[in-house]
């Protein structure tokens, strides 16, 4: 079984928009002990199939496919694979589920298929499926800039996060269309961030046409200062230690669903990787 992690965006900035159209950013990638899980069985018959558990998604036209037909084509690979994903991340909720589910499926496949592909080549294909792709190839909490493909690893403090799930899904690039430049910001550092000075630049917007967001981003605000993650509905708050973080997310109002995680330096599968190295 492979792990595919969750993140936070522990901020998010838009520095303009690119000749390209896409954006300039910076982020802080905080990867979480939360998250879905795949199972990979080889087929020596080329065909890729894929059931998904927890979670209606289309059969062919998703993150997890896309990344196995991509690899199948680049390699040349002629045999196949049978896929099972089973989903606890809710969708467009800026949790980084599809892009974490495609990054876990390359390094999959890369290893079943005996494809030999570097981690630096797994990300090139990556980003191609999804500016969140890279990190969760790379498995480590990151500094992000660029579209979110130029990556720093970075150690952060150990924190434990409440993370509440509001009912609504968001599309973003509807919240990328209504970005004005009085929303861009101005590049910071590492050492900005550390002092405070930086946000969510969605959150304003989302909290204006998502009351049940803005109604959690106050209930949390009692027990620490709330955020939004990403482009997603998520909203989160960090604690130094279990015991508080176990208290708060146990009081979260009943109807919300949600979850009670810890942040981690990187990804399951690649400390197993190099345990075996």
């Amino acid at each position: 079984m492979l792990a595919s992690p969750a993140k936070l965006n522990l901020f998010l900035h838009v520095l303009g928009r690119r000749q390209d159209g896409l954006h300039e950013l910076q982020t802080l990638f905080q990867l979480l002990d939360y998250g879905d899980s795949l199972r990979l069985t080889l087929r020596r018959s080329a065909g890729i199939s894929l059931r998904c558990y927890g979670v209606h998604i289309p059969t062919t036209d998703n993150l997890v496919y896309r990344a196995a037909a991509l690899l199948a084509s680049s390699c040349q690979v002629k045999a196949g694979v049978d896929i099972e994903l089973y989903k606890r991340l809710p969708v467009a909720s800026g949790l980084g589920g599809g892009s974490s589910n495609a990054a876990s499926t390359l390094h999959g496949l890369n290893c079943l298929w005996q494809c030999g592909l570097t981690m630096a080549e797994l990300a090139a294909l990556g980003v191609t499926l999804g500016a969140d792709v890279p990190v969760f190839v790379h498995g480590r909490s990151a500094w992000g800039e660029g579209i979110g493909e130029r990556l720093q690893p970075v150690v952060l403090p150990r924190r434990w996060y409440v993370v509440l799930l509001p009912s609504v899904q968001i599309a973003t690039g509807q919240l990328y269309a209504r970005l004005r430049l009085t929303n861009y910001s101005l590049p910071i550092t590492i050492e900005d961030y550390r002092q405070g000075k930086a946000s969510n630049v969605f959150a304003d917007v989302v909290v204006k046409q998502y009351p049940e967001v803005h109604r959690l981003i106050e209930w949390l605000a009692a027990y620490a200062p709330p955020h939004l993650s990403g482009t997603g509905g998520a909203v989160f708050a960090a604690f130094e230690d279990y015991q508080t973080a176990r208290s708060v997310f146990a009081k979260k109002p009943q109807q919300v669903e949600g979850f009670l995680c810890r942040g981690i330096a990187s990804s399951p599968w690649l400390e197993k990787s190099s345990a075996a190295h």
